[in-house]
């Protein structure tokens, strides 16, 4: 597509610092880059070389090496979530919130028409100072927002919400089935009241929806528009679809030894298993996780950290497992080209966390859609799917929010094997139409810079 002069915008982004959040908005960079526009995108020093390789349009989207002064608690030399120890991530907020100063002498000197962020809620503030747009850019589902949406829960500013909140979804909140388990509950209430950088998470949050001047959202009317209309009117704010951001083609292939094993089973046979690149389960849940696989007597390829207090996989395998699934069942804590692997003739299910970005290759992969929540927005994520669009099943949990083996069998052979499958299998291919429907993307894309416009016009 031509580059096209008119009224070219310039775009700031400063995503917080994990590389889910950089390559979500990376996707909405290349894709106003595609249509002319400027985009100057902050990124911690060694970070921004890791990403050189992934920038289409090196002439358009420049990074903007940001250093991270020294903290106590972090370590040194991390720049993202991915290099530091999760019990410093703390720290690592508080670095970037000690780069505000270099952000408003970049602002001075860049002068762009909107800053899009999430996690820094002093931003609001500077790009005031220098007559910058806002949008809060969400790297999430929309609906994970509504969920937990304070002023549709009246929340006084200030408060906590709570176990016994979470567990319902606010007044209004469009499909009132959907709700948060007790065990899930207290995970999110737990991290509302995480003290990052001397702010609860909570409302810090709040105040980066409050004070921007929209809402941006990777996502389509189809798709989440009911949730995007409740979150307009709960926070007062216009939500901009940006569509989508369906996972670019690549022209890597993919890993030979990789691709070998998996040709050496029937189509639509194998069960791939991934939970992201950063979570780590507990040895318990880790050695359910392998054992339920192993149940089903499928082949499957399962992309997992080692689990907490572990340095490799094989360490923390149940004794006997690696013996008897030799040949039939890999286990790795090897990066893998998800991508790759989901489109791949031997894949026919995949095991996901639900994290945003697996959301949206999953729905366009022709895989079963097992459904494995770990942490905050996962779990709504999980509901929207299993509840709402219907696409796939999540795997039931204890109590106390333990994935058993069996449960995790049993959820495998429900949507390989039943009726209810064949149901999960047509939605879930109707939704794939929808989202690859030609000119849908590039639709998004164009009505997204004319909402921009007007908000600076």
């Amino acid at each position: 597509m031509s580059h096209k002069k008119e009224m070219a915008l310039h775009i700031a982004m400063y995503p917080w610092l994990a590389l889910g959040h950089f390559t979500s908005f990376l996707r909405i960079a290349i894709n106003l880059a595609q249509h002319g526009h400027k985009i100057s995108f902050f990124m911690p020093t060694k970070t921004s070389l890791q990403f050189t390789s992934h920038n289409l349009y090196p002439d358009l989207i420049t990074f903007i090496p940001i250093t991270l002064p020294p903290v106590d608690g972090l370590p040194s030399g991390c720049e993202t979530t991915n290099d530091t120890p999760p019990e410093a991530w703390s720290c690592l907020m508080t670095a970037m919130d000690l780069t505000k100063d270099d952000i408003d002498l970049h602002f001075a000197r860049l002068k762009p028409d909107f800053v899009f962020y999430d996690f820094a809620h002093w931003l609001p503030e500077i790009a005031r100072k220098h007559k910058v747009k806002t949008v809060y850019y969400l790297v999430s589902y929309i609906v994970s927002i509504a969920y937990t949406c304070t002023p549709a829960r009246k929340t006084p500013r200030g408060k906590l919400l709570t176990v016994e909140d979470l567990m319902c979804p606010p007044p209004g909140f469009p499909t009132p089935a959907i709700v948060q388990h007790p065990h899930e509950a207290l995970i999110v209430a737990g991290a509302c009241s995480l003290v990052w950088g001397g702010i609860t998470l909570q409302e810090r949050l709040t105040v980066c929806i409050e004070e921007c001047d929209a809402i941006g959202v990777k996502t389509c009317r189809k798709l989440e528009g009911k949730y995007c209309e409740f979150v307009e009117r709960s926070f007062g704010k216009p939500v901009l679809l940006a569509g989508p951001a369906i996972p670019r083609l690549s022209s890597d292939e993919l890993e030979s030894c990789i691709d070998s094993w998996l040709k050496g089973f029937d189509d639509k046979s194998v069960v791939y298993c991934a939970l992201g690149s950063e979570f780590v389960l507990d040895k318990e849940q880790f050695q359910e996780l392998v054992l339920g696989l192993e149940l089903t007597g499928r082949p499957f390829l399962a992309a997992l950290k080692p689990p907490i207090g572990f340095t490799t996989i094989e360490s923390a395998l149940p004794e006997g497992l690696e013996e008897k699934i030799k040949g039939k069942g890999i286990i790795t804590s090897n990066w893998v080209q998800q991508k790759q692997i989901l489109d791949h003739t031997s894949v026919g299910c995949f095991m996901t966390h639900c994290g945003s970005n697996s959301v949206s290759e999953a729905l366009l992969s022709e895989c079963q859609l097992v459904l494995m929540p770990q942490v905050v927005e996962q779990f709504i994520h999980a509901r929207l799917l299993s509840m709402d669009l219907k696409v796939g099943i999540e795997v039931e949990k204890t109590s106390n929010g333990i994935y058993t083996r069996d449960a995790i069998h049993n959820a495998i052979s429900i949507v390989m094997d039943t009726d209810i499958g064949n149901e999960v299998r047509n939605n879930h291919l109707k939704w794939k139409e929808i989202m690859q429907k030609e000119g849908l993307e590039d639709y998004y894309v164009s009505t997204f810079i004319q909402d921009l416009k007007h908000l600076i016009e």
